[in-house]
């Protein structure tokens, strides 16, 4: 997805999804990753959506400047993880530590990144009085 309003509606989609898989589940959780252009250049973020099929929370992670190789695969339409791929010489990056883990050294990866933003994404449910 490009910018924030389409990657929020994947991740909405995601979790909607899941709820209609697992009717029973407390909380449904969908992340999308997407990217957005700002100044001629590319940043990769993604949108966290949480639901208990009445209310839902959402929030986004922090964003990150794509390499210049990697951001002209994307703007050709290469997916972002094969545009990593090809870039750094790995297979499924997207699968493991993802373009962050890549770009940081592992310091920070795809699960780090997403962390604060599900946690924030609930925030409705820690403070339910003040979502009422």
């Amino acid at each position: 997805p490009v910018g924030d309003e389409e990657t929020l509606r994947g991740a909405l989609q995601r979790a909607r999804e899941a709820a209609r898989r697992h009717p029973g589940a407390e909380f449904v959780v969908g992340i999308e990753g997407g990217v957005a252009a700002i100044d001629g250049a590319l940043l990769a973020f993604a949108w966290v959506v949480a639901g208990d099929g009445e209310r839902w929370g959402r929030s986004r992670s922090a964003s990150f400047l794509l390499p210049p190789p990697v951001a002209d695969l994307v703007r050709q339409g290469v997916e972002l993880g094969e545009a990593n791929d090809r870039v750094f010489g790995v297979e499924d990056s997207k699968s493991a530590s993802g373009a962050v883990g890549l770009l940081t050294g592992d310091v920070i990866d795809r699960t780090t990144l997403y962390e604060p933003a599900v946690v924030l994404a609930l925030a409705p449910w820690r403070r339910p009085e003040l979502w009422a």
